[in-house]
């Protein structure tokens, strides 16, 4: 059987100008995934969008699809064109499991969820030749997974080729998050064996890794016992984490002690009346700032997320987000313009309020806005936006971001991560249309060991913080690998 799988761009990373960084950093490991479930006697290919263009002259005899919300579009294009060419065309993702309708008109066959339960059972009935038009899945499992087929991406093209994901969804409830729709009728966070989760780690080449899952200290238990195999690996990582589990005793040392360099932190707000607002409990009464210092003091750089647009924000939002994150000396931040996306609670609310703006898909891309805000008008939100990333990363802020840190070797490395991801666009355009990002990889690796340091708290012997008091104020890997950080 020809397979082929299609990663469709999203609309905001096809420019003709410039590709920034972030979209050529993972592969697409959910679809890598799914094919280790093929027979090794098919013929299968993947094509990521973001790196490759996807060649259409081909006939495959089954066509597999992962969809987003901004590659819908896209994704609805090229499944026409398979089906018109008589091959079978299967959808499926976060957009697909939240509008199944929808993605249905251009699919043979659907997947509403995650696919480690229904991808099999669709292949045994494919071969038996009575494929279904929808399937829905239901037990939630990572045991028996097949390791990620790897061979079939090219790790050239990838910033981050050694992505890994162990675990899927996350135990939070946010109002904007999507997971509980994607999980809906099933656990909606489980993990992997620990065993199973250190033999990918091992099959990884190189020191480097980035875990995508949404939340790898969602189970402390889990993620400790994880640390704990990973130390001697000699491993630098990044990942994912919330406020409650920097300031959890014990688990960011393991973290750090088996190579945790970076972690992306979702403050979301800097102001407090949001959070109970959105359900983000987990942030509630928690003082990021402790949390900042506490992933400083043990050589952690730190990605700050903050998403804008929540009811409780006015026009003074954006200066206030980001003198906070600059005083703070948070590495780089990560900025959103709240987005209700279907099948989210938080989508479901603005829909009964008549707030919705359009149903333009294209643009739920977190950059513009498509509900109508507060306490600001759309305009002074998305200005807004713009702004916050410009004053953030202009040189002078980097710079009193890198002065905060107690060391010439830390500030030298706070300057040239922020710098670099932000300051050299054209130049990472230059490096991605030429299929060399891997080759930047030795220099990340140099900039997140602080050009060869160990952790400040680790030369210190420093004790953890203690958590503090009031607040100043995410993949589920299937056909729905969930984040481009």
């Amino acid at each position: 059987m020809r397979v082929k799988m299609i990663l469709p761009a999203l609309t905001e990373a096809s420019s003709p100008f410039f590709r920034p960084i972030k979209y050529s950093l993972f592969p697409p490991l959910g679809l890598a995934t799914l094919a280790g479930y093929l027979d090794p006697g098919d013929e299968v290919t993947l094509t990521d969008e973001h790196v490759q263009k996807v060649d259409v002259s081909d006939e495959p005899d089954l066509v597999v699809i992962q969809v987003y919300i901004t590659s819908a579009r896209r994704a609805y294009e090229l499944a026409d064109h398979y089906r018109a060419k008589g091959a079978h065309v299967c959808l499926g993702g976060l957009h697909v499991t939240s509008l199944p309708d929808e993605a249905a008109a251009h699919a043979d066959t659907i997947f509403c969820g995650p696919g480690e339960d229904t991808w099999p059972r669709f292949l045994a009935d494919l071969r038996a030749g009575r494929p279904a038009p929808r399937y829905d899945s239901s037990e939630r499992t990572l045991a028996g997974l097949p390791p990620v087929r790897r061979d079939l991406i090219d790790r050239r093209r990838y910033l981050v080729p050694n992505s890994i994901v162990v675990s899927r969804g996350c135990p939070h409830v946010c109002d904007f998050c999507y997971k509980e729709a994607f999980f809906e009728g099933g656990k909606s966070f489980y993990t992997q064996t620990v065993d199973a989760a250190l033999g990918e780690i091992d099959r990884l080449p190189g020191r480097h890794l980035y875990f995508l899952d949404d939340h790898l200290f969602g189970n402390a238990r889990f993620a400790g016992a994880l640390f704990d195999g990973m130390r001697g690996m000699g491993r630098l990582w990044q990942a994912a984490g919330t406020v409650q589990s920097v300031l959890r005793p014990g688990l960011l040392e393991k973290a750090v002690e088996s190579g945790l360099r970076s972690l992306f932190v979702g403050f979301e707000t800097v102001n407090a009346g949001n959070l109970k607002e959105q359900r983000k409990w987990q942030n509630i009464d928690r003082d990021y700032g402790q949390v900042i210092r506490r992933l400083h003091d043990h050589g952690v750089m730190v990605n700050g997320s903050f998403v804008f647009g929540m009811d409780q924000d006015d026009p003074s939002v954006f200066e206030r987000t980001v003198e906070w994150a600059v005083g703070q000396g948070i590495e780089t931040a990560t900025f959103h313009i709240m987005t209700p996306y279907p099948g989210t609670r938080l989508y479901a609310r603005m829909e009964k309020a008549g707030r919705i703006l359009h149903r333009d898909w294209d643009r739920y891309d977190t950059r513009t806005v498509v509900f109508k805000p507060a306490r600001m008008t759309a305009t002074q939100l998305e200005d807004g936006y713009w702004r916050a990333y410009r004053n953030f990363y202009r040189w002078r802020n980097i710079a009193r971001g890198a002065a905060s840190k107690p060391t010439l070797r830390g500030k030298a490395r706070h300057a040239a991560y922020a710098g670099g991801w932000k300051k050299f666009e054209p130049a990472w355009d230059v490096v991605i249309r030429a299929k060399r990002a891997g080759a930047a990889l030795p220099l990340l690796e140099s900039v997140l060991s602080g050009f060869g340091a160990r952790p400040a708290g680790a030369r210190a012997g420093r004790p953890a913080a203690a958590p503090g008091e009031r607040p100043a104020g995410d993949t589920p890997v299937t056909i729905a690998e969930t984040r481009l950080s």
